[in-house]
C-alpha cells in the first residue's frame, strides 16, 4: 500500500473516531466516565502515525491528532475547550481535526466567500518556494526553518480554504513572531498559538491551580511555566520518534526546558524588579528569534539532522507544493 493510501486510510480512521466521540461520550457525564469511554481514541490516535513512512504525513498525523486532537478530547471529557460548545458534527469534527481554532464570521464585516486563495497567501507560497529551492542549493538550516514555518502557515491557509465555504473562518496561527518583545510573547502569544492556546488550557492552568494553595501564586506560575515546557518537550520527542523511528536522546527536551527557565528568569526578572525594556520590535524581535534559532542549532535540529529528516521533509514538502498549485489551478479555473 502506498503512503497516500495509508495516509486516506489514516483519515478515514480519524473520521470514525471522532463521529463517535461526538456520537457516544458527548451523551455521558462529564468528568471519569466520559474520559474512560475515550480512552480508546486516544490510544488509537497516539498509535496511528506509526503507520505511516514518510516525515510530512508523520508530522501532520501527530501534530493534528496525535497532540492536538487528543488535547481537545482530552478537554471536552471535563466538557472544557472548543470541543464543548459544538452542537454541530461537521464542527465538532473540523475543530477536533484541524489545528485551527474557528470564530464566527462577524456578519457586519461579511464577504462572499471566494474559492481563491487570498494574496497573502500566494506572497507566502512564493516565498515557501523560494526558500525551498535555496535550501535544494545550499542544505542551509535557516532556509529549512523559515521553510518550515511558511509550511505551517500554508497548513492553516489550506485549513481556512477548506472552512471557508461553512460561512468560518480562523484565527491566524502565528502573529508576527519576528516582531516579540521577550520569549514569554514569542512563545506564549505569537508563535503557533494553536499549540501554545492548548498547553495552557491542559497543562498551565491545571498544574497552577493544583500547586497555588500549597505554594503561592509566585511558585504556581513558575510550576506551571515549566511544566508546560517539559510537556511540549516530551511531545515533540514522541513526534520525532515517530518520524525518525530512534528513540530519543532527550535534547529536544532540554531545549524546551532551557527555554522555559528562559522565561521564568524574564518573569521574575519583571516581577521582582519592575523592569521593562522596550526596545523596538526591530531590535527585539531578531534578539529574540535569533535566540531560538541559536539554541534550535545546539539542541533541536541536530535529532532531526542525524536521521536526514530535514531532505526527507522537503522532498515531501515538494509534493505538497505540487499537489496545493494542482489545487489553486483548479480554483481559479
Amino acid at each position: 500500500m502506498g503512503e497516500a493510501q495509508k495516509f486516506f486510510q489514516s483519515c478515514l480512521i480519524i473520521l470514525a473516531s471522532l463521529c463517535y466521540s461526538y456520537l457516544i461520550p458527548s451523551k455521558l457525564p462529564k468528568g471519569k466516565i466520559r474520559l474512560f469511554s475515550l480512552l480508546p481514541i486516544f490510544s488509537l490516535f497516539i498509535i496511528l502515525p506509526l503507520s505511516l513512512s514518510r516525515p510530512i504525513p508523520i508530522t501532520i498525523i501527530s501534530w493534528f491528532i496525535t497532540w492536538l486532537a487528543t488535547s481537545k478530547l482530552l478537554l471536552f471529557a471535563f466538557n472544557l475547550g472548543p470541543l464543548s460548545a459544538q452542537n454541530s458534527l461537521i464542527n465538532f469534527i473540523l475543530i477536533a481535526a484541524l489545528p485551527i481554532k474557528i470564530k464566527e464570521k462577524d456578519p457586519l464585516h461579511h464577504t462572499q466567500h471566494t474559492r481563491i486563495l487570498p494574496p497573502d497567501n500566494w506572497l507566502r507560497s512564493f516565498f515557501f518556494t523560494l526558500f525551498v529551492i535555496i535550501y535544494d542549493r545550499t542544505k542551509s538550516w535557516v532556509m529549512f526553518g523559515f521553510a518550515l514555518f511558511l509550511f505551517i502557515d500554508l497548513c492553516f491557509a489550506l485549513c481556512a480554504f477548506i472552512v471557508g465555504p461553512l460561512g468560518l473562518e480562523l484565527e491566524e496561527p502565528s502573529d508576527e513572531p519576528y516582531a516579540s518583545s521577550s520569549l514569554q510573547d514569542f512563545w506564549g502569544r505569537r508563535w503557533n498559538r494553536m499549540i501554545s492556546d492548548t498547553l495552557r488550557h491542559t497543562v498551565y492552568k491545571p498544574v497552577r491551580s493544583t500547586f497555588v494553595d500549597l505554594v503561592g501564586l509566585k511558585w504556581a506560575q513558575v510550576m506551571g511555566t515549566m511544566a508546560t515546557f517539559f510537556v511540549s518537550g516530551l511531545v515533540h520527542e514522541v513526534m520525532i520518534f515517530n518520524v525518525t523511528r530512534v528513540w530519543p536522546n532527550w535534547e529536544v527536551t532540554c531545549y524546551f526546558l532551557l527555554h522555559g527557565v528562559c522565561v521564568v528568569l524574564e518573569m521574575a526578572v519583571k516581577r521582582e524588579l519592575g523592569w521593562k525594556l522596550n526596545l523596538h520590535w526591530a531590535v527585539s524581535g531578531p534578539l529574540t528569534v535569533g535566540f531560538v534559532l541559536i539554541t534550535g542549532y545546539w539542541l533541536f535540529f541536530p535529532t532531526l539532522w542525524r536521521s536526514h529528516v530535514d531532505s526527507e521533509s522537503i522532498e515531501d514538502i515538494k509534493v505538497f507544493a505540487k499537489n496545493l498549485k494542482d489545487i489553486i489551478v483548479r480554483s481559479i479555473n
